[in-house]
């Protein structure tokens, strides 16, 4: 296995859309196997294959405290979203250090395939549905701040590029600090 790249917003390949994927392949289970390994990694609890640089409809995702559930959704389609809706604060390893609220159904059903091809459904709430939403976000070039007024966008958009020139400016300071 190996760890992948992050691809960081604003890059254009975080807005377009993922094609389906049609090899149910050695390489795809690859692409899986890798992808969960950055995302544990990183750390987090969603990742889609357009955040590491693939253009397909496949991604992982771990809520559990262990690590230890990962799922696999590959051409995954929502086919069922409650009219019931939830605000919850969230972040993405491709914006990292931003997190904001954001409004979504409460409850969704998700049908996808697996890394054999074969087909499953699974209804999700609370954590699951946010990642399952936000993830499949992903596959169709969105970024969860699309979903915040563009006032509250502009302005998570200055904070993220002040965090990145931080962050660089203390990377800077440790090599100086290290010679």
């Amino acid at each position: 296995m190996a760890l992948l790249p992050i691809v960081q917003y604003p890059d254009p390949r975080l807005a377009a859309k993922a094609e389906p994927v049609a090899d149910f392949d050695d390489s795809l289970k690859q692409l899986a196997a890798d992808m969960a390994e950055t995302m544990y990694a990183a750390p987090g609890v969603g990742l889609a294959a357009t955040q590491v640089g693939k253009l397909i409809r496949m991604v992982v995702i771990d809520i559990s405290e262990e690590k230890n559930d990962l799922h696999v959704f590959v051409n995954p389609v929502i086919t069922f979203r409650s009219e019931e809706i939830k605000e919850c604060e969230e972040g993405c390893l491709s914006l990292p250090g931003l997190y904001e609220k954001v409004k979504r159904p409460a409850f969704v059903t998700v049908k996808a395939q697996d890394l054999q091809g074969n087909f499953f459904e699974m209804q999700c709430d609370e954590l699951m549905s946010v990642c399952v939403q936000h993830e499949l976000d992903h596959l169709d070039g969105v970024v969860f701040i699309d979903h915040l007024s563009q006032l509250k966008k502009s302005r998570a958009i200055v904070r993220l590029a002040k965090r990145r020139r931080e962050k660089a400016r203390e990377e800077k300071e440790g090599r100086e600090h290290r010679r």
